[in-house]
């Protein structure tokens, strides 16, 4: 990943961050889904395709795109149109899943968990290789509180392909937590098992630095006495070493790599802040270049004005 220019611009939600590509194909559906049109809808899939058929092989870019579209079609019917019609492409197939998924999340469950199950299925038939069909089963396992064997052994048909999948880090350090299917203890046990063999700047390396965010938001949500002193999470041994590991490093450039680096880079902005590390988070905000992701922010307001608010406080030193 190449980091933005460290002049200050104006900070604005990009959930494509740093593809281009990607950014460009967004703008190019807002402008053209607008018409309804058939002829519009054969061009946005074309795009798309074409899009999703761009670096092969290189998984965590592809599941950056296909997530970032699904969040962004979940109220099209263009997904399943195209699966429909292409019953064979597995990037239809994924894309259509995933959609289903996003719009789930966002109501609290799936519509029809069978068919997002059978899409991934045949997906995976089609491109054996592909790890992305996994990734949204375990989303799915996730949303549906299915059992933990079941769960993890969809998690093992994701490592299996791409071993520091960045998404299935994430999706199941999200399950294991207490507010979800599993405990405080099993956090910290799969958190400890990646830190001992993970390299320290693969796709999945804020898994540490998230579950750290996590827990600090749970104190918040106790409210009352807790929730005023919940800064001091920051000042136990743990959380402190989760940022005295990345803090450094992630800044450097090139030395953080996957698609979505800006987004770890947010998580580390937002807790070095909530850790009163100012000092520390100014660079933060300047390998950043304004680019906001939605999570963690939003906990407390509106994401950009929080972000703003933060990159202020930092520059001052206040």
């Amino acid at each position: 990943m190449a980091f933005l220019s460290s002049r200050r611009k104006r900070s604005r939600l990009a959930p494509e961050l740093d593809d281009q590509d990607l950014g460009k194909l967004l703008k190019s559906l807002l402008a053209t889904t607008r018409t309804g049109t058939i002829a519009t809808t054969d061009l946005c899939v074309a795009q798309i395709s074409r899009l999703l058929d761009q670096d092969p092989g290189d998984w965590d870019r592809r599941a950056h795109r296909m997530g970032v579209l699904a969040e962004f079609l979940a109220g099209s019917h263009l997904p399943r149109s195209w699966a429909t019609r292409e019953p064979r492409n597995a990037s239809a197939l994924v894309l259509h899943a995933w959609t289903q998924l996003a719009r789930g999340r966002s109501q609290g469950g799936l519509e029809d968990t069978a068919d997002v199950v059978d899409s991934c299925l045949r997906a995976a038939e089609l491109a054996p290789e592909d790890p992305t069909a996994w990734v949204v089963v375990l989303g799915a396992a996730r949303l549906e509180r299915w059992e933990q064997p079941q769960v993890f052994g969809v998690w093992n048909e994701v490592l299996a392909r791409d071993r520091w999948n960045r998404e299935a880090y994430l999706s199941m350090l999200g399950y294991l937590t207490p507010e979800e299917a599993g405990s405080r203890i099993q956090v910290l046990e799969f958190v400890d098992a990646l830190c001992a063999r993970m390299p320290a700047n693969m796709p999945c390396a804020a898994t540490e630095l998230t579950a750290q965010v996590f827990q600090y938001h749970s104190v918040l949500g106790r409210g009352g006495f807790e929730a005023l002193v919940a800064r001091n999470h920051w000042s136990h041994a743990m959380a402190a070493q989760a940022l005295d590991r990345v803090v450094h490093t992630w800044v450097q450039p090139g030395f953080l790599r996957h698609a979505k680096a800006l987004a770890d880079l947010n998580v580390l902005a937002y807790a070095l802040m909530a850790a009163d590390r100012r000092h520390e988070a100014r660079s933060v905000f300047e390998a950043l270049g304004g680019v906001v992701t939605a999570w963690p922010w939003q906990t407390a307001g509106d994401p950009v004005n929080e972000f703003d608010q933060a990159q202020r406080r930092a520059a001052a030193g206040q």
